[in-house]
């Protein structure tokens, strides 16, 4: 017996129509709803995606019959009104990173998630990327030892040109903007599975493009986790010249590091590469429709890397919701996550802002 498509509603009509709608479909959800603000572009994304109803408020959307799950794909300013509603109309809710806009607004997401009783998720689906799920792996497993040492670099021009076109909250720190948020997200919780919690920070945030914001293009933190690895993040979107991308870990018999999908390591038996285990590889990009890239945001998403790892933290929730425990390894993350990874992100903000060292939150 075939058991019945759960049914999902996607807030959010630029990556929420390039990558979730797509990815909850893979999953075997139905989406049943479109949200989002302008009446014109969500009705003209949902007849593209032939999604029946094309909805500007949510209220309608979560009173819909045969909706089980949200999938909030908002500016992070939006993200706690809309979360809170749908937790409070009893659905199960997959939420983008940045998180929130600080730890508390994080917190209280998470408590209302817990208090209900319902499945959320949060989405750094690269934690199910081959790369990175090899490496955490092999960095769990003792394959260099213990960790002592990681650099996480990551240089892009995709806000260099002041002409690049971005959503108006991107430059917005009050709304949450800026390139911490959007890509630091992802490299601190690579950080905390791979390597344990954030100790403390010594940071700085820049803005290197000639943009009038008040939110960074650049970011520079020193790092120690709990467990006694020292490491540097650093990455900018503002910068013009080549891609810059380096992932190295090295640890007290050995060193790996990350090429794209692939792995490495070095040690006294020299260099090899890291064979990727079945369930852990993934199906190749899906790029989505060209002629919905239409800002350098959506440029970011033109290659559809995100989409097979999307599917998979899809499967997660569909999983969930029907009562089964599902892979752990990769182990998704919940809004517990976005409370921690928040808090590491409130001590870099705070630590440029003071220009000192900042310990991390650890409750």
């Amino acid at each position: 017996m075939t058991e019945e498509k759960l049914g999902a509603v996607v807030v959010g009509t630029g990556f929420g129509v390039l990558t979730h709608l797509r990815a909850l479909r893979r999953a075997g959800f139905e989406v049943r709803a479109l949200v989002g603000r302008d009446p014109d572009r969500t009705a003209e994304r949902a007849a593209r995606f032939g999604v029946d109803r094309a909805l500007t408020r949510l209220d309608d959307a979560l009173a819909l019959p045969g909706v089980d799950a949200v999938a909030v794909a908002t500016p992070p300013h939006s993200h706690a009104e809309i979360v809170l509603a749908a937790i409070a109309a009893g659905k199960h809710v997959v939420c983008e990173k940045p998180f929130a806009r600080d730890a508390a607004e994080a917190r209280r997401m998470c408590d209302a998630a817990e208090r209900a009783g319902i499945v959320h998720l949060l989405g750094t689906e690269f934690r199910w990327a081959t790369g990175q799920a090899l490496a955490t792996r092999a960095v769990q497993g003792g394959e260099i030892g213990e960790p002592r040492l990681a650099t996480f670099l990551f240089h892009m021009p995709a806000l260099a040109n002041p002409a690049a076109a971005v959503p108006g909250w991107w430059g917005d720190a009050g709304q949450g903007g800026g390139w911490l948020g959007a890509y630091a997200s992802h490299v601190i919780d690579q950080v905390r599975t791979t390597l344990g919690e954030f100790e403390g920070v010594s940071a700085s945030l820049s803005l290197l493009s000639d943009r009038p914001w008040t939110a960074d293009d650049t970011y520079t933190v020193h790092f120690r986790t709990v467990t006694g690895v020292d490491g540097v993040l650093q990455s900018s979107a503002g910068a013009y010249g080549p891609m810059v991308l380096c992932s190295r870990i090295v640890g007290s018999k050995g060193t790996l590091w990350i090429q794209g999908d692939d792995v490495f390591v070095a040690d006294e038996k020299g260099q090899r590469q890291l064979a990727v285990p079945e369930d852990l590889k993934l199906p190749p990009p899906e790029p989505p429709p060209s002629d919905l890239l239409v800002t350098a945001y959506d440029m970011l998403h033109s290659m559809g890397i995100d989409l097979a790892p999307y599917t998979r933290l899809f499967d997660t929730l569909r999983d969930r919701i029907r009562g089964l425990a599902g892979a752990a390894d990769p182990a998704p993350a919940t809004f517990a996550d976005g409370v921690a990874g928040q808090r590491v992100l409130d001590a870099i903000r705070r630590s440029s802002q003071e220009r000192r060292w900042v310990a991390v939150e650890s409750q």
